[in-house]
């Protein structure tokens, strides 16, 4: 083995869930394409295992390929990681890899940078459902106000029937 040579070998396991089983096949294919083009990755070697029906879920299935890559930088691998989220990655080479303290800054920031993402997409997603509630709410009481008080009363009679019927 070359001592010299700072290269980077690392498998990444990227799963997919979901139907048709052809659709995880071209996801992880596409995958690992993409993988390959990114700058500065050599793509070593990339298996696609063929999907199998999960055992919990009916007619979903499950599949993951695994990707072997090299790069120069531990860098390049956490990027990696943040971008294509895989399950696993394990390290091959080398048994020992140095960071600059500029390098563990970059991936700190880049870490920080999709966590502030992330936060900024729960807080959007949280207000989007405030709001459906709410027209939902409002929605509902205009229905119910055009049906006017003999749909609510109605539908109390019903209720105490079912539980006459249910309990009686």
């Amino acid at each position: 083995m070359d001592l010299n040579n700072k290269q980077i070998r690392a498998v990444f396991i990227i799963e997919a869930i979901g139907r048709p089983p052809e659709y995880l096949t071209e996801t992880l294919e596409a995958i690992s394409k993409s993988i390959g083009e990114e700058k500065g990755v050599k793509m070593i070697n990339s298996k696609i295992n063929p999907p199998v029906e999960m055992k919990n879920q009916k007619e979903f299935f499950t599949a993951f390929s695994e990707i072997e890559i090299e790069v120069e930088q531990v860098l390049n691998v956490a990027f990696l990681m943040f971008k294509y989220m895989p399950a696993h990655v394990e390290i091959i080479t080398p048994e020992k890899i140095s960071v600059t303290n500029f390098e563990m800054g970059e991936i700190f920031s880049e870490l920080t940078r999709r966590l502030h993402g992330y936060e900024e997409l729960t807080r959007i997603m949280q207000n989007e459902k405030i709001i459906l509630e709410n027209k939902l709410r409002e929605i509902l009481k205009k229905e119910e106000e055009k049906k006017g008080p003999e749909s609510i009363k109605d539908s109390s009679v019903k209720k105490t029937k079912k539980k006459r019927v249910k309990y009686g």
